[in-house]
């Protein structure tokens, strides 16, 4: 049976419910021009780099492969451990609830399908609370 002739639940992952590389590239995108801009998300901002460029890649590439896409992301950094990574950052609930400030008006302005939305932001944001490492 080839991709064209399989039953959609067969290949369809959110990934390409969110338009492939496309889709998940202008959520990104958005994403850090919300950070760099929004007030609320300044905290979020203080603790990334100077430029944003390697951290919107990573996020990218994460989220890529997370959402059932390419595998580049473990292919370059090896298992994600999110927690593990993020850990030197101070994430306190001022930087979490920035972060997600972003991640969820990116979402909502580039991500129209409300099936999707219900699948993944209540995921994303329980990793958001997970990351959190001080109060």
């Amino acid at each position: 049976m080839t991709e064209a002739t399989a039953p959609a639940s067969a290949q369809t992952t959110l990934y390409a419910l969110m338009g492939k590389a496309d889709g998940v590239r202008r959520l990104t995108r958005r994403f850090y021009e919300l950070m760099d801009t929004l007030p609320e998300a300044a905290a979020c901002r203080a603790i990334h780099p100077p430029s944003l460029a390697g951290s919107e890649q990573k996020l990218f590439e994460y989220l890529s492969y997370w959402l059932g896409g390419p595998q580049d992301y473990v292919e370059k950094n090896g298992h994600p451990m999110m927690r593990r990574r993020h850990f030197a950052a101070p994430i306190g609930p001022q930087e979490r609830d920035g972060w997600l400030l972003c991640f969820r008006q990116a979402f909502i302005e580039t991500v129209h399908d409300p099936v999707v939305t219900a699948l993944v932001l209540p995921k994303v944001e329980a990793l958001a609370m997970h990351m959190q490492n001080r109060e």
